[in-house]
């Protein structure tokens, strides 16, 4: 009878030990190499952290952006790098904070954003030119880097100076967190536009962050993460070289940002495996010929999923280890959650920790001094290899259904997340898999000493007349005229960025902009897919 220590977390089968049989197939020049060099299994760069560590981006964002530019301040007072922000729900699904479907959502998991003036209320007092930001949101992605251009320049900084990422994958909205506006088809066409237009205008900026991470945290296996987590990826580079750009034009700004889970060595494995798929499908099968489009480079984010409400303070053990995984696999910047996130907002202290876990990783256990320094061990490139041949035979059943639009519309990537989601909840109620605090080493607690971050009432209720106060003050003229350019735009072939920023600089809100658009492209409604 197998047990949990005969598979990885993602069912993957272990053996006791491995040996040179278990890589007798594979070709160290051709699989392997020096790390900085093709196919980058061993990283992308020669030295790795010894030249540059990784970029300490803590994800932060709660209540208003006055409070959130507080946090920021205080980050960066602690030795952060750059910022990431965490956008409220109403904010991710294209709502303002007054509108009746954001009641009781405002602030609450992330930043409310309605118009510009709170995106330079959240950057005040920062140099916008001088430090890289990274924002999570999806739906109404590309009406937030508009808010952020205008934010930035009315600051005095160019938008050519904008350093940063938007995640702006809404593919794996539709296949995992469900924060979607449009339907898949013009949200692609408004990536796309993004795309163009920060490959012309903004060249230090990357366009999309292709996201594997709630991909694994919807339940997903990590060789789920990296196969759909690729083929999003490979899909909105096929949309962009259908569009008449060059590959080698925007593949460079391209990024990832992938889960960091507890099973240790299948997540390193996971990631030096993206890396050597990524380099040859883009050199091999769509034509780049400069060595930055080959090269993958990614944000890690360490397992939500996989931290407990039970005897919470174990979930700072669990992060560093999942840190540890994901600098031993090459991350290039990297969150680690707090303890207390299963239970609410992190609270200061508990982000100052999170932080301290990166900072001991880099300064004090000396795993920065060699790159990969795992390569060549039998059991990592085995697991390695095997988890490349399991992501390709994903790519094939995709290209079954014709792509990865056609195959999210079947319903395809959500059944095979939800068996994986349902397996590993058995195993944890069978208790074969066992984890502590949760179904082993139980015992009773309180949480009544825990001091909780807590977002009261009276900030949706601030943030609303905020927003209200905005329509009152501005030019409505000059809204109504940018709104039905902008509606004019979305039904045209033309580029909808300009038209966005034209918007967000009359002090349209959000709202305001997606309800013009959806006029055009209409709203996306999922199918059931069992």
């Amino acid at each position: 009878m197998e047990k949990a220590t005969d598979r990885t977390i993602s069912d993957l089968p272990l053996k006791p030990v491995y040996g040179p049989a278990d890589v007798a197939g594979i070709d160290v020049a051709r699989d392997i190499a020096e790390p900085g060099e093709f196919p980058y299994t061993r990283g992308i760069h020669p030295h790795m952290y010894r030249d540059r560590l990784w970029t300490m981006r803590q994800f932060a964002g709660f209540g208003n952006a006055r409070q959130t530019n507080e946090r920021y301040h205080f980050l960066l007072a602690q030795g952060q790098m750059g910022l990431s922000v965490a956008f409220d729900m109403p904010t991710l699904m294209g709502y303002d904070s007054d509108a009746p479907l954001a009641l009781g959502e405002v602030g609450k998991c992330g930043v409310a954003i309605d118009s510009v003036r709170d995106m330079e209320t959240l950057f005040a007092g920062i140099d916008m030119g001088a430090i890289t930001t990274s924002m999570t949101i999806n739906g109404p992605a590309a009406i937030v880097l508009a808010q952020y251009i205008v934010a930035a320049e009315n600051s005095g900084v160019p938008r050519a100076q904008l350093g940063g990422t938007l995640q702006a994958d809404i593919l794996k909205e539709y296949i995992a967190q469900k924060e979607w506006i449009f339907p898949p088809r013009p949200h692609v066409r408004i990536i796309v536009d993004m795309m163009k237009f920060c490959t012309a205008e903004m060249p230090k900026w990357n366009t999309i962050s292709i996201s594997g991470y709630h991909i694994r945290e919807a339940g997903s296996t990590a060789v789920q993460e990296l196969a759909f987590t690729l083929a999003d990826g490979f899909a909105y580079v096929e949309a962009a070289i259908a569009a008449g750009m060059d590959v080698d034009a925007f593949a460079p700004r391209l990024s990832f940002f992938f889960n960091a889970h507890i099973d240790f060595f299948e997540e390193i494995c996971k990631f030096r495996a993206a890396r050597r798929i990524y380099a040859r499908r883009m050199r091999d099968v769509y034509g780049a010929k400069d060595p930055r489009s080959w090269t993958l480079r990614f944000h890690t984010q360490t397992a939500g999923c996989s931290a407990t409400a039970q005897q919470p303070e174990n979930n700072i053990v669990r992060v560093a280890y999942e840190a540890l995984s994901a600098v031993l696999g090459g991350t290039q910047s990297l969150h680690t959650n707090s303890m207390d996130e299963v239970l609410a907002l992190p609270t200061e202290k508990s982000v100052e920790i999170a932080l301290r876990t990166q900072q001991v990783l880099a300064y004090e256990t000396n795993v920065v001094n060699v790159a990969d320094p795992l390569g060549g061990s039998y059991y990592v490139e085995s697991l390695t290899s095997e988890m490349e041949r399991q992501a390709l035979e994903y790519f094939r059943q995709i290209e079954e259904f014709g792509g990865v639009i056609e195959a999210l519309e079947a319903g395809f990537f959500q059944r095979e997340i939800a068996d994986a989601s349902y397996r590993y909840q058995r195993s944890l109620e069978t208790k074969e898999r066992l984890v502590v605090g949760v179904n082993a080493f139980e015992r009773e607690e309180s949480q009544d000493d825990l001091h909780l971050l807590k977002i009261g009432r009276e900030i949706e209720l601030g943030q609303a007349r905020e927003v209200q106060a905005v329509r009152a003050t501005r030019d409505g003229g000059a809204v109504e005229a940018a709104l039905a350019e902008l509606k004019r735009t979305c039904r045209s072939e033309e580029n909808v960025m300009p038209a966005l920023i034209e918007a967000c600089r009359v002090l349209a809100t959000e709202g305001e902009i997606v309800d013009a658009m959806a006029e055009v492209f209409g709203r996306y409604i999922e199918r059931a897919s069992y």
